[in-house]
């Protein structure tokens, strides 16, 4: 039971060794301690500034070690404390002229050999030290620390865009952006913090001074008072302690300043201090040829006894330079080596790695002219690139996978005022604004109509005029939608993207999505694939036509299992799409559902639903059925579902055709072509939705004989 308990004492100890030494910290300052514990905890802190520093030196970038500007206020802490408690006995304990068993052996240790029999001599090294530590280190490592954190965060913006740029370039990942914000974020955190912890640091100096000299009157006065000794003795005894109490104190201070000097200065290379100065230092021979030159000559001037020093540092010198130059010289004939056989290979027809790559197609690119340049510059603010960051994610969310980045690059065949945004290097839209200028639209809600330059929107063809940054106020006021030059890009880039999106998906991507399916539904995949035997060509196909008619297939997982439920009854894409739309039923209804949840619909009448079920055409590749109309049936097709369209287009209504399952295909490849806009459902995908939805038929498309 014994053991249990201390077992379990031990383990909570562990788990909270920073609640239960900050607690102790704290204590340490109110409660006496006996003189072997203070110079256990004198070793302690001793040694933990040295591990402090040496774990600076193998760093390689400051903001790796999150934990410093704490550790410095622990340290500071810590060593306070034992300041305190050495002070308290100093001056409770007796005190004699020689060596005291009553008073800290760490104390009388420093004190022995740093003053001896000279305190004078202790009391100026003292002072030495505590002059080179908060005059030297300590005050310049606050300024760097006060310097770096300003510009850490000054540069934080321009960083984050670099990131951003360098992300839609394609040049890293999403994995690797986050982790260099990430960093970035660390760094300033980092720098930030380290400004106000330096303060801990010099702080500890001054509170190191001022024990000093407490220690210092008030052990002469606790001499003559209660130890009876006379001036010269008390003052000569409370001297070497009060000494030896500073440098026990202010040594581990001095190095923790050290430490924060070194980390703060350092740069942001991936290599350890050792490596860096290894690196710098053995650049070139010739310097240590040279400098060891000098030594010896300088030896053989000034002789008086120098010449025994200065020659073989000289010759030494002289040997390291020899050693280094020969250590170069065989490197640099190395890469030469390297560098003519790669040659040779590449004049022999040997495949050199990376000589023969082919460079592919972006699969997204934009390319602006010279005067759009300052949208995408990381100094102007990097607007537009802020915006295709935000139309990614917004695509993925909407149509459920991930669009593939946009490369943006100048080209100086276009107007300077003109972008033109290609998909795999065929151009999908084109158009032209001005910088400085806001394009107004009237929305409908214009009572005063203002002048400016007419133009069209480029995402919608609506009329629009461009209007200068002095005339913005007026427009808004007349009750325009003011628009400005990135948000118009967006925009247009976000139509085409969605317009395009069947384009942007192919096996590659389905492999992505198929991956990701797979770490939550292993057993789903493993049936599509493996059991029911359907190819990613054809999981492909299924998700590109749905993506043609703008559905999400962002429920990948129905539509997987709806593949895998009726892949024995049939492979033809076209059948599976049809099925899978079904059961994404209550989805497609909700997309094009009023704010009341009731669709607006007009209904495909049953002649003209058995006419095109009869001139029906499956054609045998598997390719999309067709409706073979001949030309009278086909313009009274179109008049048909043109006057139903008029009707509705009157009442502010998106058009909607209802018209059998069987069918519905016949339908859209029917009308497609002529009226793009309109949005055909089946009667199955109605009833999927169920009572969720409700239905109005405002008209019917009706076959006049």
């Amino acid at each position: 039971m014994a053991n249990e308990g201390r077992g379990r004492v031990i383990n909570f100890i562990y788990n909270n060794y920073i609640a239960v030494g900050a607690i102790i910290i704290v204590f340490v300052m109110f409660i006496p301690l006996p003189k072997i514990l203070i110079d256990l905890c004198m070793i302690f802190n001793l040694a933990f500034s040295f591990v402090v520093l040496l774990s600076v030196l193998y760093t390689p970038r400051a903001s790796d070690f999150q934990t410093f500007p704490r550790i410095i206020l622990f340290q500071a802490m810590i060593g306070l404390a034992i300041n305190v408690s050495s002070t308290r006995l100093i001056l409770t304990s007796p005190v004699t002229t020689g060596y005291s068993n009553q008073q800290s052996a760490m104390v009388q240790a420093f004190a022995n050999i740093v003053a001896g029999s000279e305190p004078v001599v202790g009391f100026i090294i003292f002072i030495i030290l505590v002059i080179v530590q908060a005059v030297v280190i300590t005050k310049g490592a606050s300024r760097v620390s006060e310097v770096a954190a300003r510009f850490s965060l000054d540069s934080m913006n321009t960083k984050f865009f670099d990131i951003d740029n360098r992300l839609q370039s394609g040049a890293i990942d999403d994995k690797e952006a986050l982790r260099l914000k990430d960093a970035a974020r660390r760094e300033i955190d980092f720098y930030s913090n380290m400004d106000g912890s330096s303060k801990f640091v010099s702080g500890s100096v001054k509170a190191g001074i001022f024990i000093t000299v407490i220690n210092l009157l008030g052990g002469f006065i606790m001499g003559m008072w209660k130890n009876n000794l006379s001036a010269t003795d008390a003052l000569s005894a409370y001297s070497k302690l009060t000494i030896g109490d500073g440098l026990m104190s202010q040594l581990p201070s001095l190095v923790i300043s050290f430490a924060t000097g070194l980390l703060v200065t350092g740069t942001k290379s991936d290599e350890s201090l050792g490596e860096q100065i290894t690196n710098d230092f053995t650049r070139s021979g010739y310097i240590y040829e040279i400098v060891g030159a000098v030594l010896a000559v300088s030896g053989i001037a000034l002789r008086n006894g120098t010449q025994y020093l200065l020659i073989p540092f000289g010759l030494f010198f002289i040997f390291v330079g020899f050693r280094l130059s020969r250590k170069k010289a065989k490197e640099s004939l190395q890469t030469k080596k390297q560098e003519e056989k790669e040659a040779a290979k590449n004049q022999t027809g040997e495949v050199v790695p990376g000589s023969d790559s082919i460079t592919m197609l972006d699969p997204l690119s934009l390319e602006i002219g010279y005067a759009l340049i300052p949208l995408v510059s990381k100094e102007k603010g990097a607007e537009l690139l802020e915006r295709i960051t935000r139309i990614r994610n917004e695509a993925k969310l909407d149509m459920g996978f991930v669009i593939p980045k946009i490369h943006i690059q100048d080209n100086m065949t276009l107007d300077p005022n003109e972008y033109s945004f290609k998909i795999n290097g065929i151009e999908a839209g084109r158009a032209s604004i001005r910088l400085g200028y806001y394009m107004c639209m009237n929305t409908g809600s214009v009572v005063n109509p203002i002048k400016g330059e007419k133009t069209k929107d480029p995402a919608f063809g609506m009329d629009a005029i461009w209007v200068s940054e002095e005339n913005k106020q007026e427009a808004e006021d007349a009750g325009y939608a003011v628009v400005d030059p990135p948000t118009i890009i967006a925009t247009h880039l976000t139509e085409i993207i969605k317009a395009n999106a069947a384009k942007m998906l192919g096996r590659q991507e389905v492999s992505s999505i198929m991956e990701t399916v797979k770490k939550t539904n292993p057993v789903l995949v493993d049936e599509v694939l493996n059991t029911a035997k359907i190819s990613y060509g054809l999981i492909e196909s299924v998700l590109q036509n749905l993506l043609q008619e703008k559905v999400s297939i962002r429920n990948i997982v129905t539509i997987l299992e709806t593949l895998a439920n009726y892949s024995s009854i049939t492979k033809n894409p076209w059948d599976l799409t049809e099925k899978v739309r079904e059961a994404l039923g209550l989805q497609i209804c909700m997309q094009y559902a009023d704010e009341d949840k009731t669709l607006r619909l007009m209904q495909l009448s049953m002649k003209w639903a058995e006419q095109i079920q009869n001139r029906a055409f499956y054609p045998q590749d598997g390719s999309k059925p067709l409706v073979k109309f001949d030309p009278v049936e086909r313009r009274k097709w179109i008049e048909s579902v043109s006057e139903s369209l008029a009707k509705f287009e009157q009442k502010g209504y998106q058009p909607i055709i209802l018209c059998p399952s069987g069918i519905r295909i016949l339908v859209r490849s029917a009308i497609e072509h002529e009226m793009p806009g309109i949005i055909i459902l089946s009667e199955l995908e109605l009833y999927q939705a169920g009572r969720n939805i409700k239905v109005e038929v405002l008209d019917e498309i009706s076959y006049e004989e």
